[in-house]
């Protein structure tokens, strides 16, 4: 176990079986806070499953509120413990033994070299069979194999206790999409570096998600994402790119892009496709909540 240093926290909504190996495997390297989403009761006897774990917390609240919520639950309870880091880990990703040993080592090199850490991630996610890799710039850090990043996705991310907290923690509003890219982007208005380590991976899997290839280039994932769920990853991209411009033009166009491909190729073959076009041109609506 790494002493002091991390907490993690695993945000949940209709967990399946595996909840019980991934926050047992997680436990054994950092203390764990399982928080749900308010699921149905069917789940209530795989949570105290999950609660009877040595190192295990459990939060179930009884109201949905998205993933933001369950985050902020984590960075709450990981700050009272004094920890510097929080661990960020969906209920669907595989995480390998050592996961967090290797990132909190990685680190204290970069906090070392004096490199101002924001998010330390994963180089490598296996969606459905297909590696995706994230576009950056080796850090100049002796004995680290990292490189700088504008932009990772949560699950399997350490982040800067210190840092989420100064900007008021994770968003609550976004619901379930780019909850990941808000905190990313806010680390690099404040100066910071998101960086991640080359040699480490994940798994992550998201139900019944087929990757599609174009040109060689990172996999665009098709995902079966209902209308509404469309709706918020339209509206939250859009959201976020004046601020994403402001900080790096490239990326702001290169997220845009990912985006309207995943909406336009998830329209071209999947099933239902009047419902989830309106889903994205809804999208297009701003929030009225904010």
């Amino acid at each position: 176990m790494v002493p002091g240093d991390v907490y993690c926290v695993i945000p949940t909504f209709t967990p399946e079986s595996t909840l019980l190996d991934l926050a047992a495997g997680l436990s054994s390297q950092c203390p764990v806070l399982v928080v749900d989403d308010a699921s149905p009761c069917t789940s209530d006897g795989l949570l105290r499953q999950v609660e009877a774990l040595p190192g295990v917390g459990v939060i179930k609240h009884s109201t949905n509120a998205g993933i933001g919520r369950g985050l902020n639950d984590g960075l709450t309870v990981a700050r009272d413990a004094g920890c510097a880091w929080l661990l960020t880990v969906d209920q669907d990703t595989d995480v390998p033994a050592g996961y967090v040993t290797a990132l909190i080592e990685a680190a204290r090199r970069l906090s070392a070299g004096e490199v101002p850490l924001g998010a330390l991630g994963a180089g490598s996610v296996t969606i459905a069979g297909a590696s995706m890799r994230y576009p950056g710039h080796a850090l100049d850090c002796q004995g680290t194999n990292v490189a700088s990043t504008e932009e990772i996705v949560q699950s399997g991310t350490l982040w800067n206790i210190n840092a989420i907290t100064a900007f008021g923690g994770f968003n609550e509003t976004f619901g379930m999409d780019a909850v990941d890219a808000h905190a990313c982007l806010s680390l690099r208005e404040a100066g910071l570096v998101v960086a991640t380590v080359a040699d480490l991976e994940i798994n992550h899997r998201i139900g019944s998600a087929q990757p599609v290839t174009i040109k060689g280039r990172n996999p665009v994932f098709l995902t079966g994402h209902s209308p509404e769920r469309r709706t918020l990853m339209v509206r939250n991209r859009l959201a976020l790119f004046p601020s994403e411009f402001r900080q790096s033009p490239r990326h702001a166009f290169r997220t845009l892009r990912r985006v309207l491909i995943n909406q336009a190729a998830g329209l071209m073959v999947e099933t239902d496709k009047l419902s989830k076009a309106r889903g994205s041109l809804r999208g297009l609506i701003p929030s009225r909540k904010r």
